[in-house]
């Protein structure tokens, strides 16, 4: 958590807000910043679920990027999907982990028939 607050970044943060990611609690920190970090880290499904659980914006794309889709329960797909709170991070956290989980098709073809989101901005269960 400290190497993602050093590299937090009121431009970028700014930058986001303009392509509309306006998450809860962003640092604005850059998504090539995030990969080498992961890249240095490698798969650790503990650490990912620590970093999910911060509420921190890319702290949990950072989680999407090392946790070990074999690890992935269907039940933490539910709940990583019900906190999604900006479009950048479904996309991250499904192209870099979700599709590759055992579940994947299962999970798309149950997600596709649903409604598309609630009035809170949040997938609808």
């Amino acid at each position: 958590m400290a190497e993602l607050k050093s590299l937090e970044s009121p431009v970028n943060r700014d930058g986001q807000a303009r392509f509309g990611i306006r998450p809860e609690r962003p640092l604005g920190i850059s998504i090539p910043d995030l990969r080498a970090m992961a890249k240095r880290i490698g798969r650790d499904h503990g650490l990912a679920l620590q970093l999910w659980r911060s509420g921190i914006h890319e702290a949990r794309i950072l989680a999407g990027m090392i946790d070990d889709p074999a690890a992935v329960t269907e039940d933490q797909m539910e709940a990583w999907a019900g906190d999604f709170d900006s479009w950048d991070l479904v996309d991250q956290c499904c192209g870099n982990l979700f599709d590759k989980t055992p579940f994947v098709w299962k999970k798309a073809e149950e997600w596709s028939g649903r409604q598309e989101e609630s009035s809170s901005g949040r997938a609808s269960r």
